[in-house]
């Protein structure tokens, strides 16, 4: 065991993983740190966009012109704090995960694509020649889950187990059958569920941008929120299980609300 680690049982890590992964899984953006190429190895911390794989794998749409990626190609180490404490009285209180691994370059489509549907703003900037993917391997994650709640996880513990090709596979579809055939349901999920206020006028609507096995991710404008699933899926139709019982709870009164970083509404 590393000095200052805390570990339990299996058990144990596993709830520590889901509740570090459902931290990442709340926000769209990260701080990046890396080594300063030509400051001797300073800390560069930076701000970017982060989307997740099915896994939990984060991925990075960088430009190749910018320091942090310079300085990745010296250095392929990085940190990636995800902040979750967003709105607390007290911030300290509340949940973070900073993820250490290695920004490794990715020419998988399903990366790019996961990642723009995440952010479809990128759109504009994705087909530039100096932008490119990198997915983060991950060696160790720390989870700051409130005063004295600390600990140490490895990549086992905080990535799922290989996800089923046949969810993989399937989540285009199931996303695009939801925002053109389920709207309603999608805007229910945010208000009723997640505790979102609802808009007036034209302003956009909330759209699904990605499934997993815990959940989907949802995107009204510049708001992003999180909708988990009561038990893990692996295809199609149990996705449609959990979609249909989440509707069902929302219809009967909802539950308790939770913000786009995951903590409880006010």
């Amino acid at each position: 065991m590393r000095s200052g680690e805390t570990t339990g049982g299996p058990g144990e890590r596993s709830g520590h993983g889901d509740a570090a992964r459902a931290v990442m899984r709340a926000t769209d953006r990260a701080v990046l740190t890396t080594a300063q190429r030509d400051a001797a190895g300073w800390p560069y911390p930076s701000l970017v966009l982060v989307a997740l794989d099915h896994d939990a794998t984060p991925l990075l749409l960088i430009s190749t012109l910018a320091d942090h990626t310079l300085n990745i190609a010296a250095d392929p180490r990085v940190g990636l704090l995800f902040d979750g404490t967003a709105g607390l009285e007290q911030p300290l209180a509340g949940a973070r995960v900073s993820v250490l691994g290695h920004a490794l370059r990715s020419e998988e489509p399903r990366h790019r694509a996961r990642f723009l549907a995440r952010h479809p703003s990128a759109d504009i900037y994705v087909g530039f020649k100096d932008f490119a993917v990198y997915r983060v391997a991950v060696e160790r994650a720390h989870l700051v889950a409130g005063f004295g709640r600390v600990r140490w996880l490895e990549a086992a513990d905080l990535l799922l187990p290989p996800v089923p090709q046949a969810l993989v596979d399937q989540e285009g579809a199931i996303v695009r059958h939801m925002n053109d055939d389920h709207a309603d349901a999608l805007q229910l999920y945010a208000t009723a569920l997640l505790g979102f206020p609802q808009r007036d006028g034209d302003g956009p609507g909330w759209t699904m941008t990605g499934v997993d096995p815990e959940g989907c991710d949802l995107r009204r404008g510049a708001e992003v929120a999180r909708l988990p699933f009561g038990q893990r899926v692996a295809e199609s139709g149990e996705v449609r299980a959990e979609l249909v019982r989440l509707v069902r709870q929302a219809r009967a009164g909802g539950g308790e609300g939770v913000t786009s970083a995951g903590h409880p509404a006010s």
